[in-house]
This record gives C-alpha cells, structure tokens and sequence, in this order.
C-alpha cells in the first residue's frame, strides 16, 4: 500500500514550514537590524562634512591629550618607585591625584554643560588633595593623627561644598536673567 508523501505525513510539512518561517524572519530581522541607523549616528548623517570633521578633529586632539596625560602620570608614578615607606605612598597619591585633575580639566575643556564639568573639577581637586592629606597623616600617630585626618575632611567638604555654591549660583544666574553676568546696581 503506497500513500502519497504529503497524505502520509502532513505534520512533517507543517513543522517544516514552521521552521522556514522562523528562519526568514530571522534573517529579515538581522538585515533590518543592519540598515536601521542608531540616533548618534543619524545625528552624525544628518551635520554637514565640515561639522564631522570637526567633530573628529577635536575627539583626535582629546585623545591625543588623554595620552600625553596617560604618560605623565606614568612618569610621575615611575618616580615613586624609587621611594620607600609612606613617602612613596605619599608620591603614588600626588600621581593619582594629578592624573584624575589633569583627566576632568580635560573633559571640562571639551563639556557642552561647562558649569557642571567645572564643579567635577573643583570636587576632583578636593579630593585628590584629600588623598594626599591622608597618607601625609599617616606619618602621625594617636590624637594628632586622628586632628590631622579631621581637619582633611573638613578641608576637603569646604572645597567641594564651596564648588557647589559656586556651580549653583552660576546655574541660578544663567536661568534667572538669561545673561551670562550679573547686572551693574545703579549709582544713585
């Protein structure tokens, strides 16, 4: 008894067709996924070719200054090594220091929101210095140290609180007038 090969087994033609869809949709899927462009780089089409050089000259010349700072930091720390004790741990933390400064001046520089990226600065200079503070009182002992440590975290919580007035009041400025300076008080 002979049956055809559809009567015989009409499931096997379904799973199948089943399976080619899911492989089609798939690749449809892939090949959309490729064409379809994110937001950055729709924004990037849509400047003009002077605006996308520009915009990859500054990030070369960033990266070339993230590299010359790499390499500072590098050298500031190879000098440590020389050194024993807290006095390196000192100089290792005034190398660390330097580099995170060094690293938000230079996002600073090139931050569309300047006051914010002027705060991180401030705060990353309090900061470092409180690191510093930290080894330096560690060459203390007892009260003095414990002194020493306190008044290196009031220091450091006077910088950063003094960075967010500052970062406060510009905002504050630029929101309440529209101007970038303060008006002069009329003579009377």
């Amino acid at each position: 008894m002979r049956t055809s090969a559809k009567g015989a087994f009409p499931h096997m033609s379904l799973k199948l067709s089943s399976i080619a869809l899911a492989v089609a949709f798939a690749f449809a899927t892939a090949a959309q996924a490729q064409t379809t462009q994110t937001p950055a780089k729709r924004d990037a089409a849509e400047k003009p070719r002077s605006e996308q050089r520009a915009d990859t000259s500054e990030r070369k010349m960033k990266d070339q200054e993230e590299e010359r700072i790499e390499q500072q930091a590098k050298a500031d720390k190879a000098k440590c090594d020389g050194m024993k004790a807290n006095a390196k741990d000192i100089c290792t933390a005034e190398a660390k220091g330097k580099e995170k400064v060094a690293k938000a001046e230079l996002d600073a520089k090139y931050a569309k929101d300047k006051v914010k990226a002027e705060q991180k600065v401030k705060e990353t200079k309090a900061e470092a210095t409180y690191e510093v503070a930290k080894q330096k009182c560690d060459d203390q002992k007892g009260e003095a140290k414990d002194a020493c440590m306190k008044q290196a975290r009031v220091e450091r919580d006077r910088a950063k609180g003094k960075a967010e007035k500052t970062a406060d009041a510009q905002k504050e400025q630029r929101a309440g007038t529209g101007a970038t300076r303060p008006e002069k008080p009329a003579n009377k």
